[in-house]
């Protein structure tokens, strides 16, 4: 089972991937801050308010066609 911090790069590189994307670029989309993705991916670590908010993001910006990460749990889309 992934930790929080796994399940998140594992999305972002995802979308960085799917969308043609640097991982410093998605972060500073995601965060105002294009370091925070490799900061987390070496092991330092968020607030939970910041992991929800940005799968939240992630999901609700998620390219169309675009596999998400197995063993990863969606966060479900809000309603209209």
């Amino acid at each position: 089972m992934m930790n929080l911090r796994d399940q998140l790069i594992s999305v972002s590189d995802a979308f960085c991937d799917a969308r043609q994307l640097s991982r410093a670029r998605v972060s500073t989309i995601v965060f105002n801050a294009g370091s925070t993705l490799d900061r987390i991916a070496s092991g330092r670590d968020l607030a939970t308010g910041n992991f929800e908010r940005a799968m939240r993001w992630f999901s609700d910006n998620w390219p169309e066609g675009a596999e998400w990460p197995k063993g990863v749990e969606r966060p479900r889309k809000r309603a209209a």
